[in-house]
């Protein structure tokens, strides 16, 4: 990536291509308007069907948007983090793909207009109603997904920078900012390491040979607290 607002971005967040803010050589580009084209995302959906060998659309396209909106939001998060803020306008961002298909960068060429939470709000607005459209889903838990998509990318760039209190506070006011349908981002702390506490279910562990994810509000909370205390290296 040659110069624009987000090189810039990036240049102060260590670690900043495997964030996904710097798209490796071998990468495609792909327009982010993609992302509101209900055929588009449904032949990607389609795509990884044949990769897991599943025909669940629902489950499908929940994973999909999971993957997707992390990519996405990533350029959002860093610029927030950063104090330089980036459009989440689509028309203003590129993702990167590899030639699996797999999203693994995201890349906003301007920066953020005078109302940056209604970008954010356009966009996800229309990624959603798209992945809802092509994966017969209710846009809600899609919604939620990308709330912990946001909280997500802010908790990384956060370790990354070396500031995961100062960052992650930006999460809840983001959000409000946005409005409904977008649920408050949440986090929780175990043995001094913070987590996303998950307001959506990724739908992963329906998909064959596939886990059920650490932090997943489908585990009973006594074996989500086990289970996070062994990620934060308490056992």
């Amino acid at each position: 990536m040659d110069g624009g607002p987000q090189a810039e971005v990036a240049a102060r967040v260590p670690g900043a291509a495997g964030l996904g803010l710097l798209a490796a050589p071998s990468a495609r580009p792909v327009p982010a308007e993609l992302l509101a084209d209900p055929a588009w995302t449904a032949q990607r959906v389609a795509a990884l069907g044949r990769r897991y060998r599943s025909a669940d659309r629902r489950v499908l396209a929940t994973v999909w948007w999971y993957s997707a909106s992390a990519v996405l939001l990533g350029p959002v998060a860093a610029g927030l983090a950063t104090g330089r803020p980036l459009s989440a306008r689509l028309a203003d961002t590129t993702l990167y793909e590899l030639a699996s298909g797999t999203l693994v960068a995201g890349v906003s060429a301007a920066p953020a207009g005078p109302d940056p939470a209604g970008e954010l709000r356009t966009a996800l607005g229309a990624a959603v109603a798209a992945v809802a459209a092509a994966g017969g889903v209710r846009e809600a838990p899609l919604w939620a997904v990308a709330t912990d998509s946001l909280a997500g990318r802010l908790l990384a760039v956060g370790r990354a920078l070396g500031a995961v209190g100062p960052v992650t506070a930006l999460a809840a006011p983001v959000a409000a900012a946005v409005g409904p349908p977008l649920p408050a981002p949440r986090f929780t702390d175990v043995g001094g390491v913070r987590f996303v506490r998950r307001a959506s279910c990724c739908l992963l562990y329906r998909l064959p040979a596939e886990p059920m994810c650490t932090a997943c509000p489908g585990r009973s909370p006594e074996h989500r607290q086990v289970l996070l205390e062994d990620a934060a290296g308490l056992w």
